[in-house]
């Protein structure tokens, strides 16, 4: 893949050397590193936190001790020990349900819908929660969200049952053309939100909890105690700022192209897409193939003809399909929709013949 000339799904992977030549032109001659959080790591909580039209942020080095730490809030505040997720969220696929065995709280699931909960769902509730959460978008879902009124409706009905509203907003970034409201509009509708600079953002790692002043002092010291207080982060940080400034801008221009990009590919012969258009620069692709194959092929494709196409094919329910996640980024704009169709041919023709 960094050897390819032409990048479909992904970015081109950057070696040690690219990352640290990146950090080098970005620090000014003076450019101090930070001391347990000063520094450029409260520049970044500054810039988040302003972005996101909140009273304040917090830095962690990871996305899972930041939620968790928010769930904790919820559940303290609100004396509840069980909060709303969805059984494909975050805590409950990749964060090894930190939230119930290090904090001892207890999920209840709204829906199983692949989508996130509506307002009816959230009402219905056999039990009160501390905290719903909402991701956004709901990435094993096909990163998929919920329209602007959806969203809206759903957050009133979880506070009109006493819960506070989470947005497990790795991914916000993308979520602002959908939705058609900027991010501080976004994160109004929440009491908290976490927010990732490595994903779409391309930083080094490192992520942001936002909301209000009292919940930023609790999520210092909880930082704290889970170990998140480090005493430089400098790199993590500014990477992120990094990102904001030339990542986040483009955005909205990834977001658009990607609707080409997959209207092109649902040509394709036994293609599925979805959803359609994509919600968001990032969207599932299925074929009529077995993962196996589509990974020889595309590993060919870019070893002989310097062009890579996507990787990462699983095997799915279906006997003889495989998906794959697509992201479109900055190298895939200058593809057109005919190169897409064009160079899926091409994959194709690798396994039929």
């Amino acid at each position: 893949m960094r050897g390819c000339d032409r990048l479909l799904s992904g970015a081109r992977p950057a070696t040690v050397r690219d990352r640290l030549a990146e950090l080098s032109a970005a620090a000014g001659g003076e450019l101090m590193p930070d001391f347990y959080g000063d520094g450029l790591v409260a520049e970044l909580e500054d810039r988040v936190a302003a972005l996101l039209g909140t009273e304040a942020a917090v830095f962690f080095p990871t996305g899972t001790m930041a939620q968790q730490v928010a769930l904790r809030y919820g559940a303290e505040l609100t004396g509840r020990r069980a909060v709303a997720l969805h059984p494909l969220g975050h805590q409950e696929v990749y964060e090894r349900r930190a939230y119930a065995d290090l904090t001892g709280l207890r999920a209840v699931h709204p829906t199983a819908a692949p989508r996130n909960p509506t307002a009816a769902e959230i009402a219905a509730l056999a039990e009160p929660v501390s905290t719903v959460v909402f991701e956004l978008p709901v990435r094993d879902a096909g990163f998929v969200l919920p329209t602007w009124s959806e969203l809206t409706e759903a957050c009133d009905a979880a506070r009109a049952a006493g819960a506070r509203v989470h947005f497990d907003g790795a991914r916000i970034w993308e979520s602002t053309p959908y939705l058609g409201h900027g991010l501080a509009a976004i994160a109004g509708r929440a009491d908290s939100t976490y927010v990732s600079f490595y994903k779409t953002l391309g930083g080094l790692g490192g992520a942001a909890l936002a909301g209000t002043t009292a919940l930023a002092r609790y999520a210092r010291a909880w930082r704290h105690r889970y170990g998140g207080q480090l005493f430089q982060q400098w790199p993590a940080a500014l990477t992120a700022l990094i990102g904001l400034e030339r990542e986040l801008p483009r955005i909205p221009d990834y977001v658009r192209h990607a609707g080409t990009v997959a209207a092109a590919l649902a040509e394709l012969p036994g293609a599925v897409v979805f959803p359609r258009p994509p919600h968001t620069h990032q969207f599932r692709l299925w074929l009529p193939h077995p993962a196996g194959l589509l990974d020889r092929a595309a590993l060919a494709l870019a070893e002989e003809e310097k062009v890579w196409f996507a990787g990462g094919w699983r095997d799915t329910g279906v006997p003889g399909h495989a998906m794959t996640e697509i992201t479109v980024l900055e190298p895939a704009l200058e593809w057109s929709a005919r190169d897409v169709v064009e160079t899926g041919t091409r994959l194709l023709d690798r396994i039929q013949h």
